[in-house]
């Protein structure tokens, strides 16, 4: 499940966190980030104590879209220890998403 959160710096929500982030970039005027919400909410209840999913509206932190390349949406970036190692654009269904994971974990 993703969990609304306040971050004083992308950074430091990669530094501090113990487990591997995938980070969804999303707008909510986007359909298919709309269909992911549920895909991403059922991986991340399974994953729990794998990966933390985090969701970061691009509307908001466009910045932080333009430092990490994100030019469709939804695009879901896996950062383990503070770097990313995998990169998947558009809507992929859960089984999918969590055998691509778990090459990372």
């Amino acid at each position: 499940m993703a969990v609304k959160q306040e971050f004083k710096s992308f950074d430091d929500l990669l530094a501090t966190s113990d487990l591997p982030i995938l980070v969804d970039f999303y707008a909510p005027w986007c359909g298919p980030c709309q269909m992911m919400a549920k895909i991403l909410a059922d991986v991340g209840a399974q994953m729990k104590h794998q990966v933390r999913v985090v969701k970061i509206n691009t509307d908001n932190y466009p910045a932080l879209a333009t430092e990490h390349q994100i030019q469709s949406l939804p695009t879901l970036v896996l950062f383990k220890h503070g770097q990313p190692v995998e990169r998947i654009e558009g809507v992929v269904p859960a089984n999918q998403l969590m055998q691509r994971l778990q090459a990372f974990l």
